[in-house]
Protein backbone atom coordinates (compact mmCIF):
# COMPACT_ATOMS: atom_id res chain seq x y z
CA UNK A 1 0.00 0.00 0.00
CA UNK A 2 2.71 2.38 0.79
CA UNK A 3 4.28 2.09 -2.15
CA UNK A 4 1.69 2.77 -4.24
CA UNK A 5 0.87 6.35 -2.60
CA UNK A 6 5.07 6.22 -2.91
CA UNK A 7 4.69 6.53 -6.67
CA UNK A 8 1.90 8.62 -5.88
CA UNK A 9 3.65 11.20 -4.46
CA UNK A 10 6.33 11.26 -6.72
CA UNK A 11 3.86 11.49 -9.69
CA UNK A 12 1.81 13.89 -8.14
CA UNK A 13 5.26 16.41 -7.26
CA UNK A 14 6.46 15.84 -10.76
CA UNK A 15 3.68 17.19 -12.08
CA UNK A 16 3.71 20.56 -10.51
CA UNK A 17 7.42 20.28 -10.83
CA UNK A 18 7.06 20.67 -14.85
CA UNK A 19 4.36 23.25 -14.02
CA UNK A 20 6.81 25.76 -12.23
CA UNK A 21 9.78 24.92 -14.42
CA UNK A 22 7.42 25.78 -17.15
CA UNK A 23 6.14 28.94 -15.72
CA UNK A 24 10.02 30.03 -15.03
CA UNK A 25 11.20 29.43 -18.61
CA UNK A 26 8.31 31.32 -19.60
CA UNK A 27 9.21 34.40 -17.97
CA UNK A 28 13.00 33.96 -18.61
CA UNK A 29 12.67 33.89 -22.15
CA UNK A 30 10.15 36.69 -22.23
CA UNK A 31 12.69 39.08 -19.61
CA UNK A 32 15.52 37.76 -21.88
CA UNK A 33 14.46 38.56 -25.58
CA UNK A 34 13.75 42.39 -24.88
CA UNK A 35 17.35 42.43 -23.52
CA UNK A 36 18.36 40.69 -26.56
CA UNK A 37 16.30 43.36 -28.69
CA UNK A 38 18.21 46.19 -26.63
CA UNK A 39 21.67 45.11 -27.19
CA UNK A 40 20.67 44.08 -31.34
CA UNK A 41 18.97 46.69 -32.22
CA UNK A 42 21.78 48.73 -34.05
CA UNK A 43 23.20 45.97 -35.62
CA UNK A 44 22.25 44.47 -39.25
CA UNK A 45 20.76 41.38 -37.48
CA UNK A 46 17.64 39.27 -38.46
CA UNK A 47 14.09 39.76 -36.51
CA UNK A 48 14.64 36.32 -34.94
CA UNK A 49 18.15 36.48 -34.11
CA UNK A 50 17.62 38.21 -30.43
CA UNK A 51 14.88 35.29 -30.14
CA UNK A 52 17.95 32.78 -31.07
CA UNK A 53 20.29 34.57 -28.47
CA UNK A 54 17.97 33.85 -25.86
CA UNK A 55 17.54 30.50 -26.40
CA UNK A 56 20.78 29.94 -26.10
CA UNK A 57 21.36 31.72 -22.91
CA UNK A 58 18.04 30.98 -21.60
CA UNK A 59 18.96 27.42 -20.14
CA UNK A 60 22.18 29.11 -17.99
CA UNK A 61 19.81 31.46 -16.57
CA UNK A 62 17.08 28.40 -16.10
CA UNK A 63 20.45 26.96 -14.03
CA UNK A 64 20.70 29.74 -11.53
CA UNK A 65 16.76 29.50 -10.66
CA UNK A 66 16.49 26.09 -9.58
CA UNK A 67 16.64 26.51 -6.22
CA UNK A 68 14.06 28.45 -6.26
CA UNK A 69 11.93 26.08 -8.59
CA UNK A 70 12.27 23.37 -6.25
CA UNK A 71 11.14 25.26 -3.15
CA UNK A 72 7.93 26.98 -4.76
CA UNK A 73 7.40 23.48 -6.33
CA UNK A 74 7.43 21.53 -2.91
CA UNK A 75 5.38 24.74 -1.72
CA UNK A 76 2.89 24.25 -4.24
CA UNK A 77 2.66 20.74 -3.47
CA UNK A 78 1.69 20.80 -0.21
CA UNK A 79 -0.61 23.37 -0.38
CA UNK A 80 -2.17 21.05 -2.86
CA UNK A 81 -2.31 18.34 0.06
CA UNK A 82 -3.26 20.48 2.32
CA UNK A 83 -6.20 21.62 0.47
CA UNK A 84 -7.26 17.66 -0.13
CA UNK A 85 -6.46 16.84 3.16
CA UNK A 86 -4.44 13.94 2.10
CA UNK A 87 -1.74 14.28 4.75
CA UNK A 88 -4.53 13.07 7.00
CA UNK A 89 -5.35 9.81 4.88
CA UNK A 90 -1.10 9.41 4.45
CA UNK A 91 -1.09 9.36 8.41
CA UNK A 92 -4.11 7.10 8.53
CA UNK A 93 -1.68 4.35 6.39
CA UNK A 94 1.33 5.04 8.70
CA UNK A 95 2.95 7.35 6.42
CA UNK A 96 4.75 10.20 8.58
CA UNK A 97 5.87 13.45 7.68
CA UNK A 98 9.19 12.58 7.52
CA UNK A 99 8.97 9.81 5.64
CA UNK A 100 7.22 11.99 3.32
CA UNK A 101 9.55 14.50 2.82
CA UNK A 102 11.92 12.12 2.49
CA UNK A 103 10.29 10.48 -0.45
CA UNK A 104 10.29 14.09 -1.87
CA UNK A 105 14.09 14.60 -1.15
CA UNK A 106 15.05 11.72 -2.68
CA UNK A 107 13.01 12.08 -5.88
CA UNK A 108 14.89 15.51 -5.71
CA UNK A 109 18.46 14.74 -5.30
CA UNK A 110 18.12 11.84 -8.59
CA UNK A 111 16.34 15.09 -10.13
CA UNK A 112 19.28 17.25 -9.13
CA UNK A 113 22.13 14.67 -10.46
CA UNK A 114 20.50 14.26 -13.72
CA UNK A 115 20.46 18.50 -14.04
CA UNK A 116 24.08 18.22 -12.91
CA UNK A 117 25.00 15.60 -15.55
CA UNK A 118 22.70 16.41 -18.54
CA UNK A 119 21.50 20.13 -18.00
CA UNK A 120 24.88 22.06 -17.03
CA UNK A 121 26.37 20.51 -19.35
CA UNK A 122 23.40 21.23 -22.16
CA UNK A 123 23.68 25.02 -20.75
CA UNK A 124 27.61 25.34 -20.62
CA UNK A 125 27.90 24.30 -24.35
CA UNK A 126 24.78 27.47 -24.97
CA UNK A 127 26.35 29.55 -23.04
CA UNK A 128 29.63 29.24 -24.95
CA UNK A 129 27.84 29.75 -27.93
CA UNK A 130 26.04 32.23 -26.70
CA UNK A 131 29.20 34.61 -25.48
CA UNK A 132 31.44 33.66 -28.72
CA UNK A 133 28.95 35.44 -30.85
CA UNK A 134 27.81 38.20 -27.81
CA UNK A 135 31.45 38.81 -28.33
CA UNK A 136 31.51 39.37 -31.79
CA UNK A 137 28.84 41.66 -31.60
CA UNK A 138 30.48 43.59 -28.64
CA UNK A 139 31.80 47.13 -28.30
CA UNK A 140 34.51 45.57 -26.17
CA UNK A 141 36.05 42.50 -28.73
CA UNK A 142 39.27 45.09 -29.31
CA UNK A 143 40.70 42.88 -27.08
CA UNK A 144 40.39 39.35 -25.76
CA UNK A 145 42.90 37.25 -23.09
CA UNK A 146 42.92 32.97 -23.44
CA UNK A 147 45.00 30.71 -21.15
CA UNK A 148 46.43 28.13 -22.95
CA UNK A 149 49.10 25.31 -22.30
CA UNK A 150 51.40 27.86 -23.60
CA UNK A 151 50.87 30.30 -21.62
CA UNK A 152 49.14 33.32 -21.48
CA UNK A 153 47.76 35.01 -24.32
CA UNK A 154 46.34 38.86 -24.92
CA UNK A 155 44.99 40.72 -27.93
CA UNK A 156 44.84 44.03 -27.30
CA UNK A 157 43.82 46.94 -29.70
CA UNK A 158 44.90 50.62 -28.46
CA UNK A 159 46.65 53.59 -30.35
CA UNK A 160 45.93 52.16 -33.70
CA UNK A 161 48.23 49.21 -33.27
CA UNK A 162 47.22 45.69 -32.01
CA UNK A 163 49.64 43.90 -29.57
CA UNK A 164 49.79 39.69 -29.69
CA UNK A 165 50.94 39.41 -26.06
CA UNK A 166 52.21 35.74 -24.91
CA UNK A 167 53.74 35.15 -21.01
CA UNK A 168 54.43 32.27 -19.79
CA UNK A 169 53.37 32.92 -16.06
CA UNK A 170 51.76 35.67 -14.10
CA UNK A 171 53.47 35.86 -10.80
CA UNK A 172 51.60 38.79 -8.76
CA UNK A 173 51.73 41.36 -10.73
CA UNK A 174 54.86 40.62 -13.12
CA UNK A 175 54.29 38.83 -16.49
CA UNK A 176 57.70 36.32 -17.01
CA UNK A 177 59.37 35.82 -20.19
CA UNK A 178 56.92 37.56 -22.67
CA UNK A 179 56.62 38.53 -26.16
CA UNK A 180 55.19 41.22 -27.60
CA UNK A 181 54.60 41.31 -31.86
CA UNK A 182 53.17 44.42 -32.56
CA UNK A 183 50.84 45.20 -35.74
CA UNK A 184 49.25 47.78 -37.74
CA UNK A 185 45.82 48.19 -38.20
CA UNK A 186 46.45 46.35 -41.25
CA UNK A 187 47.95 43.02 -39.61
CA UNK A 188 51.60 44.23 -41.03
CA UNK A 189 54.53 43.81 -38.33
CA UNK A 190 55.37 46.83 -36.69
CA UNK A 191 57.96 45.83 -33.97
CA UNK A 192 58.54 43.03 -31.56
CA UNK A 193 59.63 43.24 -28.02
CA UNK A 194 61.24 40.30 -26.32
CA UNK A 195 61.41 40.32 -21.96
CA UNK A 196 62.03 38.49 -19.19
CA UNK A 197 59.59 40.05 -16.70
CA UNK A 198 57.42 43.20 -17.42
CA UNK A 199 55.55 44.72 -14.30
CA UNK A 200 51.76 45.28 -15.37
CA UNK A 201 50.45 46.93 -11.94
CA UNK A 202 48.16 49.21 -13.89
CA UNK A 203 47.51 50.29 -17.81
CA UNK A 204 50.87 51.98 -18.40
CA UNK A 205 53.39 48.76 -18.26
CA UNK A 206 57.09 49.01 -17.56
CA UNK A 207 59.56 46.74 -19.13
CA UNK A 208 62.53 47.07 -16.96
CA UNK A 209 64.98 45.43 -19.09
CA UNK A 210 64.26 43.91 -22.78
CA UNK A 211 65.44 43.58 -26.71
CA UNK A 212 62.94 45.41 -29.04
CA UNK A 213 63.24 44.87 -32.98
CA UNK A 214 61.38 47.51 -35.25
CA UNK A 215 60.27 46.15 -38.76
CA UNK A 216 62.52 43.17 -38.27
CA UNK A 217 65.57 45.47 -38.52
CA UNK A 218 67.41 47.31 -35.75
CA UNK A 219 67.62 45.67 -32.33
CA UNK A 220 67.70 47.51 -29.40
CA UNK A 221 68.31 47.20 -25.81
CA UNK A 222 65.58 48.76 -24.26
CA UNK A 223 65.26 49.93 -20.34
CA UNK A 224 62.33 50.91 -18.37
CA UNK A 225 60.80 51.21 -21.55
CA UNK A 226 56.89 51.95 -21.03
CA UNK A 227 53.77 51.41 -23.55
CA UNK A 228 49.98 51.99 -22.91
CA UNK A 229 47.34 48.98 -23.15
CA UNK A 230 44.03 47.93 -22.15
CA UNK A 231 45.10 45.71 -19.27
CA UNK A 232 46.18 45.18 -15.72
CA UNK A 233 47.20 43.20 -13.56
CA UNK A 234 43.69 43.41 -11.77
CA UNK A 235 42.00 43.49 -14.68
CA UNK A 236 43.23 40.31 -16.15
CA UNK A 237 42.51 38.08 -12.84
CA UNK A 238 38.87 38.75 -13.51
CA UNK A 239 39.05 38.10 -17.35
CA UNK A 240 37.34 34.28 -17.09
CA UNK A 241 34.64 35.27 -14.32
CA UNK A 242 32.10 33.58 -16.45
CA UNK A 243 32.42 29.95 -15.33
CA UNK A 244 29.18 28.92 -16.03
CA UNK A 245 29.79 28.51 -19.90
CA UNK A 246 32.62 25.73 -19.07
CA UNK A 247 31.19 21.99 -18.82
CA UNK A 248 33.57 19.85 -16.03
CA UNK A 249 36.18 18.46 -18.88
CA UNK A 250 36.83 22.20 -19.47
CA UNK A 251 37.08 23.35 -16.01
CA UNK A 252 39.56 20.84 -15.05
CA UNK A 253 41.84 21.69 -18.36
CA UNK A 254 41.45 25.28 -18.29
CA UNK A 255 42.53 24.96 -14.17
CA UNK A 256 45.68 23.17 -15.50
CA UNK A 257 46.35 25.79 -17.69
CA UNK A 258 46.00 28.55 -14.78
CA UNK A 259 48.25 26.58 -12.68
CA UNK A 260 51.11 26.41 -15.32
CA UNK A 261 50.99 30.37 -15.78
CA UNK A 262 50.95 30.93 -12.07
CA UNK A 263 47.45 32.00 -12.38
CA UNK A 264 45.10 32.12 -9.75
CA UNK A 265 42.68 29.29 -9.65
CA UNK A 266 40.56 30.21 -6.62
CA UNK A 267 37.42 30.89 -8.28
CA UNK A 268 37.94 27.72 -10.60
CA UNK A 269 38.01 25.49 -7.33
CA UNK A 270 35.02 27.21 -5.96
CA UNK A 271 32.80 26.70 -9.22
CA UNK A 272 33.79 23.10 -9.19
CA UNK A 273 32.77 22.89 -5.48
CA UNK A 274 29.29 25.02 -6.01
CA UNK A 275 28.91 22.15 -9.21
CA UNK A 276 29.37 19.23 -7.06
CA UNK A 277 27.34 20.52 -3.97
CA UNK A 278 24.29 21.62 -6.40
CA UNK A 279 22.23 18.30 -6.18
CA UNK A 280 22.31 18.11 -1.67
CA UNK A 281 21.72 22.38 -2.70
CA UNK A 282 18.37 21.73 -4.47
CA UNK A 283 17.44 18.64 -2.42
CA UNK A 284 18.11 20.99 1.06
CA UNK A 285 15.50 23.61 -0.67
CA UNK A 286 13.27 20.71 -0.83
CA UNK A 287 13.24 19.61 2.82
CA UNK A 288 13.54 23.07 3.95
CA UNK A 289 10.23 23.79 1.74
CA UNK A 290 8.27 20.76 3.15
CA UNK A 291 9.49 21.86 6.91
CA UNK A 292 8.16 25.45 6.43
CA UNK A 293 4.69 24.32 4.64
CA UNK A 294 3.97 21.47 7.25
CA UNK A 295 4.54 23.89 9.65
CA UNK A 296 0.97 25.65 9.06
CA UNK A 297 -1.09 26.35 11.81
CA UNK A 298 -5.14 27.34 11.40
CA UNK A 299 -4.42 30.39 12.49
CA UNK A 300 -1.61 31.54 9.56
CA UNK A 301 -3.10 31.24 5.99
CA UNK A 302 -1.07 29.51 3.52
CA UNK A 303 0.25 32.63 1.32
CA UNK A 304 1.60 33.90 4.63
CA UNK A 305 3.78 30.77 4.94
CA UNK A 306 4.83 31.37 1.04
CA UNK A 307 6.01 33.90 1.36
CA UNK A 308 7.90 33.33 4.40
CA UNK A 309 9.01 30.42 2.86
CA UNK A 310 10.34 32.82 -0.06
CA UNK A 311 12.42 34.85 1.60
CA UNK A 312 14.34 31.94 3.40
CA UNK A 313 15.31 30.85 0.30
CA UNK A 314 16.28 34.06 -1.26
CA UNK A 315 18.21 34.79 2.38
CA UNK A 316 19.88 31.27 1.79
CA UNK A 317 20.81 31.53 -1.42
CA UNK A 318 22.85 34.95 -0.95
CA UNK A 319 24.01 33.32 1.97
CA UNK A 320 25.26 30.82 -0.49
CA UNK A 321 26.70 33.47 -2.65
CA UNK A 322 28.49 35.81 -1.05
CA UNK A 323 30.46 32.82 0.75
CA UNK A 324 31.24 31.63 -2.21
CA UNK A 325 32.70 35.34 -3.46
CA UNK A 326 34.74 35.14 0.21
CA UNK A 327 36.07 31.95 -1.13
CA UNK A 328 36.83 33.49 -4.51
CA UNK A 329 38.82 36.34 -2.87
CA UNK A 330 40.18 33.63 -0.51
CA UNK A 331 39.12 35.17 2.52
CA UNK A 332 37.28 31.85 3.71
CA UNK A 333 38.95 28.44 3.18
CA UNK A 334 37.43 26.69 -0.16
CA UNK A 335 35.93 23.99 1.80
CA UNK A 336 33.79 26.28 4.56
CA UNK A 337 32.44 28.97 1.87
CA UNK A 338 31.09 26.20 -0.14
CA UNK A 339 29.99 23.51 2.20
CA UNK A 340 29.59 25.19 5.40
CA UNK A 341 26.67 27.28 4.72
CA UNK A 342 24.76 23.85 3.48
CA UNK A 343 25.79 21.72 6.43
CA UNK A 344 24.75 25.16 8.91
CA UNK A 345 21.43 24.74 6.65
CA UNK A 346 21.03 20.65 7.14
CA UNK A 347 21.29 21.10 10.84
CA UNK A 348 18.19 23.34 10.76
CA UNK A 349 16.25 20.80 8.34
CA UNK A 350 17.05 17.94 10.86
CA UNK A 351 16.03 20.28 13.92
CA UNK A 352 12.65 21.31 11.37
CA UNK A 353 12.15 17.28 10.96
CA UNK A 354 11.96 16.55 14.83
CA UNK A 355 9.30 19.19 15.15
CA UNK A 356 6.98 17.91 12.21
CA UNK A 357 7.23 14.54 12.72
CA UNK A 358 5.73 15.20 16.37
CA UNK A 359 2.42 16.43 14.80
Amino acid sequence: MIKIYQSYIIKSFSKIFSYVFFIFLFLTVILNIFEEVSFFKNTEVSLLFPLYMTLLNTPAIIYETFPFIFFISTQFYFIRLLDREELDIFKKISLSNTRLILILSCFSLIISGLIIIIFYNLSSNLKFMYLDIKNKYSKDNKYLAVVTENGLWIRDKIDNKINIINAESLDDKILKNVSINQFSKDYEIVANILAEEIDIANNIWVIKLGKYTENNTSLEIIKNYTFRTNFNADQISKLFSDLSSLNFIELNKIRKNYEKVGYTISNINVHIHKLISYPFYLTIMTILGSIVMLNIKRNKSKIFHIILGTLFSVLIYYISYFSGLLGQNEKLPLVFSIWLPLIIITLFCLMGLVRINEK
